[in-house]
């Protein structure tokens, strides 16, 4: 029986070494999760007597675990390098044959699809359905975002409340005349085409608490009569009271009729220098696409020539009740089975799922120093069961040569 247990050892250990072989030739490899031998002893199926000591006829592997432990994460220099820090897996299609991974070295293909390196999709939400429960295959929109027509100008100021009044009788207000103004300022704002216009505001203080507004649009007096005004209380802006009516015109490149409204509520009158703190729009130009990051709770956000962002899609999880249970493919991606149950879909950092870090990979989870000691201790295991077979063989020979 010492033959067989022997061989049985040899065996599981020659298997084990095949495991720690394949995990010291991946600790490179993205993602990769290293494995573990699990052995079982064995016993011959026979009944033995009252008082009859059963012994083991060997050991075998019963299982190869996958570690689903964190790697560590390394940050890179692409974008579409994402890691995922916690449990789940990326969610791939090949032709609608879904798999998992935990390797996030994306790029994208020539039809705006994220991928793998061997071709298979990444998926995820759409841009009009991040919240969805059923995953697509996502695909940046590389269009030019659409411009916005400009409806609201929003300025913060302080008029000056020792500024001298000025009287429009006698200097009618001009905006190529400085002195028949107090103070100015100028915002570009867009129509729907995407052009830009000079909108210019000219204050007139005409009395105390009480000012002017005058307006132009690319050099053009587009003022309302009668002339809308401000009105302060105590330095505040008096909203009762105050009157600044929306200027109307039609541009000369073609947009449509544009119609601004003004928002001066926070402005102050103060007896302190003119300041402009906060002047603002609410449209913008088209604008190209110039770069998108993904955000750790999967979020794709575009940022455009424009200034402008926009999110075009989210990156979805996966896990599994037993992660264990799922069938390795090779090339670092596993599919669902039975014994892993069925899948659960969601956003990063939901429920048990982890969250994501971009412009950075999961390196692999194998411990080089664990694996050159179990290195060692299985190499001896295996040099003993190989001195259990040459023992036994001497007993064998002693027993032959007996006379």
């Amino acid at each position: 029986m010492a033959f067989s247990q022997g061989l049985s050892g040899l065996n599981a250990a020659s298997k084990a070494l095949e495991v720690i072989g394949n995990n010291v030739s991946n600790a490179n490899t993205v993602g990769f999760k290293q494995s573990r031998a699990e052995f079982a002893d064995v016993f011959a199926a026979s009944l033995s007597g009252a008082g009859a000591t059963q012994i083991g006829i060997g050991t075998k592997i019963s299982d190869v675990a996958q570690q689903f432990t964190q790697g560590n994460i390394t940050a890179t220099n692409n974008t579409l390098d994402v890691a995922i820090n916690g449990a789940g897996f990326f969610r791939l299609s090949n032709n609608g044959a879904i798999t998992y991974t935990r390797n996030g070295q994306f790029q994208m293909d020539k039809n705006g699809y994220i991928v793998t390196s061997d071709g298979k999709r990444l998926m995820g939400n759409s841009a009009d359905n991040l919240n969805g429960s059923s995953p697509v295959e996502i695909q940046i929109d590389t269009s030019d975002l659409q411009p916005v027509a400009s409806t609201r100008i929003t300025g913060t100021l302080n008029l000056n409340s020792a500024s001298a009044n000025i009287d429009q009788a006698v200097t009618p207000f001009s905006s190529t005349d400085p002195t028949s103004y107090t103070n100015s300022t100028a915002i570009t704002v867009y129509d729907n085409l995407g052009n830009s216009h000079n909108v210019q505001n000219y204050y007139v203080k005409t009395a105390a608490n009480t000012w002017s507004v005058y307006t132009t649009v690319d050099g053009t007096d587009v003022t309302p009569v009668p002339t809308p005004s401000m009105v302060f209380n105590a330095g505040a802006y008096d909203s009762t009271n105050s009157s600044i009516t929306p200027i109307s015109f039609t541009p000369t490149t073609g947009g449509a009729t544009m119609n601004i409204s003004f928002d001066y509520s926070k402005s102050t009158q103060y007896g302190s220098s003119f300041s402009v703190n906060k002047l603002s729009q609410d449209g913008y130009s088209s604008g190209r696409i110039a770069s998108f990051t993904i955000g750790d709770d999967g979020i794709i956000q575009g940022r455009y020539t424009n200034g402008q962002s926009k999110d075009l899609g989210r990156v979805i999880l996966a896990n599994f009740v037993n992660p264990n249970g799922l069938q390795s493919l090779g090339g670092n991606q596993w599919m669902a089975s039975y014994e892993s149950g069925d899948e659960l879909i969601g956003a990063p950092g939901s429920s048990t799922l982890g969250l994501l870090q971009s412009s950075a990979v999961e390196d692999s989870n194998v411990d080089l120093t664990a694996e050159l000691v179990n290195m060692i201790t299985a190499q001896r295991i295996y040099q003993a069961n190989a001195q259990t077979i040459k023992t036994q063989d001497q007993v064998m020979q002693t027993l032959v040569n007996m006379r």
